[in-house]
């Protein structure tokens, strides 16, 4: 077997690569990435690609459809990855998120690749104050990442079919440590708080809900996207736990309780965050009962603790540094590095 990773060089793509390896220690197992975020290493005994058999760099709206060739299994991870990066990069953002992935979908189904396991987000529920939210509840994405991912999910289902499996996972909000470290996920975020300054800065009024996932079980949810026969056609999946809906209120009173003398403090001023979803994950939890969400908030929150301490971290000013995605591409597009459309200029 070929599996191909798309944005295998991400926060989420290292620890997915590492599951694999792990499930199919004879698959052939190739990575593709832009390299964005290449250098954004937190732990650093191992460059995370060595567990590839190749590494593909290339932009997914500019593949040679030969790289695609022999593939059996394509998962999709690429992509502008919040909403920060959305709202700043919009049109940027469905022209990778939505078209690229359109594009390498229709390609990969041409030379005869039998399943696209694509990283779609709960986030297109949007604002939901109204109750649980299912596959089959109504989408109301209120930013461009979210509304990217409709798009996606749409065309995506157009192109299924018997022969070209199309499984759409509807990720909960990522949190946990990994080898490329992102502190601009709302959980990481007040552990990065914690740690470096005693202090967790709520920026909304603490309200909002989310459901959360750890990047591991993220990983052990694509190992069975992976080898789950769905027979053929189009599905999608929230992908998470039910218990594990929290409100971001929450959220960081949870952190203060692991990490002790840490100030909270909300902005009770602030806007309402209209971005507010409980979410059903009853589909997921029937079709994949050996693959369900394992670790538990409290147990995310010390890995991240244990994870950053031994990094030294200490930089109260990290909402400024290169642990944030955003600033990556400002400070690559400032520099002449990156284009209007976020390709590569060649001129370094």
């Amino acid at each position: 077997m070929k599996i191909l990773v798309t944005g295998n060089m991400g926060y989420i793509g290292s620890v997915a690569m590492r599951q694999l390896r792990s499930s199919y220690p004879r698959a052939i197992i190739a990575g593709l990435d832009i390299g964005y975020f290449a250098h954004c290493l937190a732990i650093n005994d191992i460059l995370p690609e060595c567990r590839v058999d190749l590494q593909y760099f290339a932009d997914i709206r500019h593949i040679d459809q030969e790289m695609l060739r022999d593939v059996n299994v394509i998962v999709h991870l690429a992509g502008i990855s919040n909403d920060p990066m959305g709202n700043t990069f919009e049109e940027v953002t469905l022209d990778i998120n939505h078209r690229g992935s359109i594009e390498l979908a229709k390609k990969a189904k041409e030379v005869g690749v039998k399943k696209f396991v694509h990283a779609s987000s709960c986030s297109m529920y949007g604002a939901a104050e109204d109750g649980e939210r299912s596959e089959k509840s109504s989408l109301h994405p209120l930013t461009a990442y979210a509304r990217s991912k409709v798009c996606t999910e749409r065309d995506l289902e157009q192109i299924a079919d018997e022969k070209f499996s199309v499984v759409c996972m509807r990720f909960a909000t990522a949190c946990g440590m990994s080898e490329r470290l992102r502190l601009d996920l709302v959980l990481n975020d007040f552990v990065a708080g914690a740690v470096a300054s005693k202090k967790i800065h709520i920026l909304s009024d603490g309200t909002p809900w989310r459901p959360l996932i750890n990047v591991k079980d993220m990983a052990r949810a694509i190992d069975w996207a992976v080898c789950q026969d769905i027979g053929g056609g189009f599905i999608a999946v929230n992908v998470g736990r039910d218990e594990w809906n929290y409100q971001v209120k929450d959220l960081a009173e949870a952190v203060a309780k692991v990490i002790p003398n840490v100030d909270v403090s909300i902005n009770r001023n602030a806007q309402p965050d209209k971005r507010s979803y409980r979410v059903s994950f009853d589909l997921f939890r029937k079709l994949a009962p050996e693959h369900q969400p394992r670790v538990d908030l409290i147990t995310t929150i010390k890995e991240l603790k244990n994870g950053l301490e031994a990094m030294g971290f200490n930089d109260e000013d990290f909402r400024n540094s290169h642990f944030i995605r955003l600033n990556v591409l400002k400070d690559f597009r400032d520099r002449g590095l990156l284009t209007e459309k976020m390709e590569w200029s060649k001129r370094y």
